[in-house]
C-alpha cells in the first residue's frame, strides 16, 4: 500500500500545481488568451499525468501491489471528478475542442489555439511524467523504468475492431456530454465520470479507451507493435468519427458546413390552435352558405 500512497500523494500534487498554475495564468493573461492557451495547458498537463500514473498502476499494480481493478477504476472516477471541477472550463481533449468548433461556440482561430495548448500540455505531461518516474520512488517506478523504454501497443485487436470500440466510446462520451451541457456541474461531472469509468472498464483491455487524441499521442503513440497509420485510424478518425455521429443524430446537421436540417424534419415555429381553425373553416362555410342563399331570393339573378 505504500505504493499507492505515493501514487494518491502524486495526484494530488499535480491538482494543486496546475491549480496554482491556472491562477497565476488568469492574473497574468488576458482572459481570451487565458481561456484558449492558459487553461487547455493546464488541463491537459493535470489530466496526462494523472492518467500516466493511473496507467501504471493499472499495468503493474495488479500483481505488484495485489490490489484488483476495483481500486484503480475507483481512482479513476474520483481522478475525473476532480479534475473536470478544476478544469476551469477547459477540456483537454481535441474532440470535444472540435465539436464546440463544429457547433459554433468557437472560432477557428480559438480552436486551433486550443489544439495546440493540448499537444503541449500532453508533451510536457509526459516528460514530466517520466522524470518523476526516473526518481523510483516506490517499487512501481522502478519497474515502469525497466519496461518503459519497451512498451507495447495498446491495441490488442483487429485494427477494425479497434477503430470501431474507440469509435463508440468516443460516441457515448460525447452524447452524454452533449445532453448535460446545459446541465449544473453537480450531476453533470458525476454523470460524466461514470461513463469515462464504465468505458474504461469495459473497452480497456481492447485500446485502453483513451477516446482522447491528445492523450492517446502522448501516452502510446510511441510505443512498437502498431504503425503510426494504425494509431491514426484507432486514436484520432475513431474518435472524430464518433463525435461527427453524435451531432448529426443530436442536431440533425453539423451547424458549421449546414444550416438546413438534414435528418429531421423542423416543426413550424408558430402554431395556430386547433380551435381556431376549426372556428376558421366554421365561419367560412357559414358565410358561403348565406352568400348561396342570397344569390337564389335575387329575383335579377
Amino acid at each position: 500500500m505504500a505504493g499507492l500512497n505515493v501514487s494518491i500523494a502524486f495526484f494530488f500534487l499535480v491538482v494543486g500545481v496546475c491549480q496554482l498554475l491556472r491562477r497565476l495564468s488568469k492574473w497574468l493573461l488576458s482572459p481570451g488568451a487565458y481561456g484558449c492557451l492558459a487553461s487547455e495547458f493546464a488541463g491537459s498537463l493535470q489530466w496526462c499525468m494523472s492518467c500516466l500514473e493511473l496507467r501504471m498502476l493499472m499495468e503493474i499494480g495488479l500483481w505488484g501491489g495485489g490490489f484488483g481493478p476495483d481500486v484503480v477504476l475507483t481512482l479513476l472516477f474520483l481522478l475525473f471528478a476532480v479534475n473536470s471541477a478544476s478544469f476551469d472550463g477547459a477540456s483537454a481533449n481535441p474532440t470535444v475542442s472540435l465539436q464546440e468548433f463544429l457547433l459554433l461556440e468557437s472560432s477557428l482561430s480559438i480552436t486551433a489555439a486550443k489544439l495546440l495548448a493540448q499537444g503541449a500540455g500532453m508533451g510536457m505531461g509526459w516528460a514530466v511524467t517520466k522524470l518523476y518516474w526516473s526518481w523510483e520512488l516506490t517499487h512501481f517506478h522502478f519497474i515502469q523504468n525497466l519496461i518503459s523504454s519497451e512498451c507495447s501497443s495498446s491495441i490488442h485487436t483487429s485494427l477494425h475492431h479497434a477503430t470501431f470500440v474507440e469509435g463508440t466510446c468516443s460516441f457515448l462520451f460525447h452524447l452524454v456530454l452533449l445532453k448535460l451541457r446545459q446541465s449544473h456541474p453537480m450531476y453533470r461531472v458525476p454523470a460524466l465520470a461514470a461513463t469515462v469509468t464504465f468505458l474504461t472498464y469495459t473497452a480497456g483491455p481492447f485500446t485502453g479507451a483513451f477516446f482522447n487524441p491528445a492523450l492517446a499521442t502522448a501516452t502510446t503513440i510511441h510505443c512498437s507493435g502498431s504503425s503510426f497509420c494504425d494509431y491514426v485510424q484507432v486514436y484520432w478518425l475513431g474518435p472524430l468519427v464518433g463525435m461527427l455521429t453524435v451531432l448529426l443524430l443530436c442536431q440533425g446537421n453539423i451547424p458549421r458546413f449546414f444550416q438546413k436540417n438534414l435528418l429531421y424534419r423542423q416543426k413550424s415555429k408558430y402554431k395556430i390552435p386547433k380551435a381556431k381553425v376549426v372556428a376558421h373553416v366554421e365561419g367560412h362555410e357559414l358565410w358561403w352558405k348565406r352568400k348561396v342563399e342570397k344569390s337564389n331570393t335575387d329575383p335579377h339573378a
